[in-house]
């Protein structure tokens, strides 16, 4: 399918707390408005103050809580952009590293920065995260023991001012899509605030 389930989108969010987070580890980097980078970061997640781990979780939980099938649209690799050199592939490489490969980090920030369209300085927020998907019964009651996991990547966009504080997310992604409790390999959920640059959001990709 290419319409996202809010059911899946919302079981995602619920974790985003500061006590029930799932997240491994964050890195992003600091942009001027033509897209040359002032600075980097890459730390786990739990290293965090509580007040830092709560702000980030805001940042990285406005993409999938996004309106469903508006702001947040579900978008296809067709095979051919699926080979070697894609965004694809360095996508799946940024997510099984779990984003320990700063050398990938970068062609991604370079790769926004070609796409995106800014009025100021901005941030580039990434988010990986392990989510032990519960295991259910037919009658939808949670059994306890998760049976298997969904790994995946969140991506912000942000304007930032003064001292780097961000604001709300303008672009965004999850990768991979998520349905009916699994990944879709070949599915990505793009987040445009308020239809923002869309074209180019999804020319990236």
């Amino acid at each position: 399918m290419n319409t996202i389930n809010r059911e899946d989108m919302l079981a995602l969010t619920r974790r985003m707390t500061v006590k029930r987070t799932s997240f491994t580890r964050i890195a992003g980097s600091y942009m001027d408005r033509d897209g040359f980078i002032d600075g980097t970061f890459n730390t786990s997640f739990l290293k965090l103050s509580p007040a830092d781990r709560e702000k980030n979780l805001a940042i990285a939980k406005a993409i999938p809580f996004a309106g469903t099938n508006q702001e947040l649209r579900r978008h296809r690799f067709e095979e051919k952009d699926m080979g070697t050199g894609s965004m694809w592939q360095l996508l799946m490489g940024i997510r099984s590293c779990a984003l320990k490969n700063d050398a990938l980090l970068d062609v991604l920030y370079e790769k926004i920065a070609e796409n995106y369209r800014a009025s100021g300085d901005y941030a580039v927020y990434l988010f990986h995260d392990r989510y032990d998907i519960p295991a259910k019964a037919a009658d939808h009651e949670r059994l306890g023991e998760s049976e298997k996991t969904f790994e995946y990547i969140i991506g912000a966009v942000c304007p930032v001012r003064g001292d780097y504080e961000a604001g709300r997310p303008e672009w965004g992604f999850l990768f991979p899509a998520f349905e009916d409790g699994g990944a879709l390999l070949n599915g990505i959920e793009l987040y445009s605030r308020d239809g923002k640059n869309r074209r180019e959001l999804e020319a990236l990709f």
